[in-house]
């Protein structure tokens, strides 16, 4: 049997990573929830590049939808390459980076410090620069994550943040489904996905979801094209019929990502609709009728089912990079820390 790789590795100690950062992150949580609350800020502000930028589109529905208050992605470049500082006095910037070491992250949280917000940055190494720059530190607890592809270090940056958001909120069932969270993500390692791992065959895929979701359909895109060389678009299920429905064909392969909140039934709806278009299409609900449902892990709530989805969708594609011969903890042309300017 081959040695299992670092990406599988580190699959299976989310759990436990997750865990780490419940049982030691509350006083930080605490402090930066109190700070969001006496400040009231009218809206929210994020600073990412790549999976930690998808997790700030997960943390911008949780904000949107418990806190209802509008969070707007901040281009880096904006400060990095065009040298402006941004007007934001009395908003709440979120920067996430799971090395805290990217100079436009840095330099652009410093900047919205200067302009007049209060940064929460959310990394892995609270010693980093971005750690520096912003005035509070959330730190993620996962631990070393030597893979290429980040995972632990996603799960535990969303985890963190919605967490966050839940303390701002005093959302007594979103921190009750938040602190069950490990032993449903250690039920989500071990959904088999055998069935979608084989249904990808290298052409182009689809990944879908709505909401928070859509959230977990970026970064399931990126994975596919980061560590299987698969092209991937991530698509709103309210946008996929508008134009990229045109090139699926037979077996085109569609992954349907889905939570039990508002958007489930509308996901089922188009993964369905997608399969009597010709796609292999796979669902995380069980509204899918024509749509192959996914094993999938119910968390208690609508913004921790998409956590577990995730966590179970990186055990599959990992089975799918060394299916084609692919070492997912090395992907060609990428390293660990991707430092932009």
């Amino acid at each position: 049997m081959a040695e299992p790789t670092q990406m599988h590795r580190e699959v299976r100690e989310i759990p436990d990573a997750v865990d780490r950062l419940l049982s030691r992150g509350a006083p930080a949580i605490a402090a930066a929830a109190a700070a969001i609350r006496d400040l009231d800020p009218p809206f929210l502000l994020s600073v990412a590049r790549g999976s930690s930028d998808h997790a700030c589109t997960f943390l911008k529905y949780a904000s949107e939808l418990i806190l209802r208050r509008p969070v707007a992605s901040v281009g880096p470049s904006v400060t990095s390459v065009y040298g402006v500082d941004l007007r934001c006095r009395g908003a709440v910037a979120l920067a996430v980076s799971q090395s805290g070491a990217s100079p436009d992250i840095v330099r652009m949280t410093a900047s919205l410090e200067r302009g007049g917000a209060h940064t929460v940055a959310l990394t892995n190494d609270p010693g980093s620069d971005l750690a520096a720059a912003a005035r509070t530190v959330l730190p993620i607890h996962a631990g070393p994550e030597t893979s290429v592809a980040a995972t632990k270090t996603f799960v535990t940056s969303a985890v963190a943040g919605l967490w966050l958001v839940a303390e701002v909120a005093g959302d007594a069932g979103l921190l009750d489904a938040i602190a069950a969270l490990p032993r449903r993500l250690e039920d989500a390692t071990r959904c088999d996905w055998g069935e979608a791992a084989a249904a990808v065959d290298g052409r182009s895929l689809f990944t879908i979801g709505r909401g928070p979701s859509w959230a977990i359909a970026n970064e399931a895109a990126l994975k596919f094209k980061e560590t299987c060389r698969i092209h991937a678009e991530s698509y709103s299920s309210a946008e996929v019929l508008h134009g990229p429905v045109s090139i699926v064909g037979d077996g085109f392969p569609v992954i349907a990502f889905a939570a039990a909140d508002a958007a489930e039934a509308d996901v089922a709806r188009v993964a369905d609709g997608l399969v009597d278009k010709g796609a292999r299409a796979f669902a995380t609900t069980a509204r899918a009728t024509r749509a192959t449902v996914l094993p999938h892990v119910r968390t208690g709530h609508g913004l921790t089912d998409p956590i577990a989805a995730v966590v179970s969708f990186y055990a599959m594609v990992e089975t799918v990079a060394r299916a084609r011969g692919i070492d997912p903890d090395r992907p060609r042309y990428l390293r660990k820390v991707t430092a932009t300017v």
